[in-house]
């Protein structure tokens, strides 16, 4: 399937149900999640705003609610785009689960990612999640390209 709103593109399972939130027409956050409980989010923000800050605070909210939780700075190239964020790993109800949060800054916002699976989940679902970001990724940079020409 293709989400196509508010200004996200992104490609997701069909099977896996999508959940938005709108703030005012702009800097939505879209939620798509996957039968078994994992799922994947990106949201939008205004530009210049410290993509290290936004992804800090995400760690932050996540330390507060899981207090073993082990993180690790990330960076990876992702279409040709760097995006950076924290890897993190966690126990909730006894099991093990694996997060990722990335940005993506551009010049018409910042952009979060964040996945999350139980690890007997993510072993199988990274892939997918990876598939997602891709294609978000690249309609970004396809749009950010499309700016440029027109400037």
């Amino acid at each position: 399937m293709r989400f196509d709103r508010f200004g996200l593109v992104f490609d997701y399972p069909d099977n896996w149900s999508v959940d938005t939130d709108d703030a005012a027409d702009r800097y939505a956050t879209v939620t798509v999640y996957a039968p078994e409980g994992g799922f994947w989010s990106v949201s939008g923000h205004a530009p210049g705003g410290n993509p290290e800050e936004l992804a800090a605070a995400v760690v932050g909210q996540m330390r507060e609610e899981y207090r073993d939780l082990d993180s690790e700075p990330a960076t990876e190239i992702v279409s040709g785009r760097t995006l950076r964020g924290q890897d993190m790993n966690f126990y909730c109800l006894d099991l093990t689960n694996t997060a990722h949060v990335r940005t993506l800054e551009t010049p018409g916002a910042v952009y979060l990612i964040f996945c999350q699976a139980e690890d007997r989940e993510w072993e199988h679902i990274a892939a997918v999640f990876a598939a997602m970001t891709t294609s978000f990724v690249s309609a970004v940079t396809r749009t950010d390209d499309d700016v440029e020409d027109e400037g």
